[in-house]
């Protein structure tokens, strides 16, 4: 463990790390604190479905425009303006959702308030890769960062219903809506860690994701994301199908933990493999690792499938993040984490939405076909364009691409 204490120790780290926990836990809180609330306002879970969907998929289209300017102009001139509308956009739903009112701008709110969502994941990893760069320890960081990820998606859903069903969704929005402002604006102010402000453009009217190996990384991050959608449709439809509804929040649990010990272990190993052919790798385990939930025929069965794939998928996810950020100019480092976080958001409501249609038409168990394929698919395209993602020369073709603004 002195790989994470040593990170950890980094001057001025705790500074900015604490209020971005406290900042992006109400992120994990968003989509299924909209889905309860749409459903508590209108009775009906498709207005309540689509609205999450929009909550979910908006800040995957607007994230990694947010990600440019956080680049060019600091973090704080971003993240600012940006939390002043998200909480005006989260104030207004709520607003709206007490007024009763139809499912359309209800949906159309969300959406506003899911595309401003302060996207202080990225800017904290930009900060990692800024304070750790060349030194060795960034994949620990990102390791870190994984971690993180998980205690916000574990606590989130728990904090989230036990206030729903203690008071009301309201209640437990209003909650979210103060975290993220609070967290925010601490996070802005502290100056610890937080690139120079760089004003620079992409020749390419496709952004960061014309630059060699990112478009590669942003497909794979799709797949991890349909992993995460998917399994969280096929456990509970499936633990229902068995007669045990209750058991399905304990095996996704199982999941995040599996994957909190999975990334805790790959951030202490110094690897002597490449970052490409790990990824590669970590992918391909995962595929076959999600194959065991498709012979699943019973709830201890569905633990163990669960614990697999939750062990592999951080460590996957850990080295998306740290290949990006060897390939890319630390000019728009928080674009690229952008682009990523938001592909694994595109992900998630892909593998949901795919997944629930295979389970409306052919039966729960097909929900867990979902991951081994979109996995396995992304195996092979990094296999294919392992080249594109070795760092070194490439980055010195993707400065090519920067120019000053």
């Amino acid at each position: 463990m002195k790989s994470y204490f040593a990170v950890l120790g980094s001057p001025g780290a705790w500074r900015f790390l604490v209020p971005a926990f406290i900042a992006r836990l109400p992120y994990a809180m968003l989509q299924l604190g909209v889905l309860l609330l749409v459903h508590w306002s209108t009775g009906s879970y498709g207005a309540a479905g689509i609205a999450a969907a929009a909550a979910a998929v908006s800040p995957a289209l607007v994230g990694p425009q947010t990600g440019r300017l956080a680049d060019r102009y600091g973090q704080a001139k971003v993240l600012i303006p940006q939390v002043v509308v998200h909480a005006a956009a989260l104030g207004a739903l709520l607003l709206l959702a007490s007024a009763r009112v139809s499912a359309v701008p209800l949906v159309v709110v969300s959406a506003l308030a899911g595309a401003t969502v302060p996207q202080v994941g990225s800017m904290v990893r930009a900060r990692w890769a800024h304070v750790l760069g060349g030194s060795g320890r960034l994949s620990t960081a990102f390791a870190l960062e994984s971690i993180t990820d998980e205690l916000t998606f574990t606590l989130a859903p728990v904090l989230l219903v036990a206030i729903s069903t203690g008071f009301s969704p309201v209640w437990a929005l209003l909650v979210a809506l103060v975290m993220v402002v609070a967290g925010t604006l601490v996070f802005a102010a502290v100056r610890k860690g937080a690139p120079e402000p760089m004003p620079v453009r992409v020749r390419s009217q496709h952004g960061v994701l014309r630059l060699r190996g990112v478009a590669v990384l942003a497909v794979a991050f799709v797949a991890l994301g349909t992993v995460f959608g998917s399994l969280q449709v096929g456990i509970t439809s499936y633990t229902a199908a068995l007669g045990h509804a209750a058991a399905a929040g304990p095996i996704y649990a199982s999941f995040s933990g599996a994957s909190f010990v999975g990334g805790i272990l790959y951030g202490v190993v110094s690897w002597r493999i490449g970052a490409p052919a790990r990824l590669a790798a970590t992918l391909g385990l995962l595929s076959a690792a999600t194959v065991a939930l498709t012979l699943a025929g019973s709830i201890p069965l569905l633990y163990g499938g669960a614990v697999l794939a939750g062990f592999v998928i951080a460590p996957a996810l850990i080295t998306g993040y740290t290949l990006v950020e060897g390939l890319i100019p630390a000019e728009v480092r928080t674009e690229a984490f952008a682009w990523l976080n938001g592909s694994v958001g595109l992900g998630i409501a892909l593998g949901a939405a795919v997944a629930g249609q295979l389970v409306d038409r052919f039966g729960e168990a097909l929900a867990f076909f979902v991951p081994p394929v979109t996995t396995g698919l992304a195996a092979l395209l990094v296999l294919a364009f392992l080249r594109s993602l070795r760092p070194g020369a490439d980055r010195a073709q993707a400065r090519e691409l920067v120019t000053t603004a």
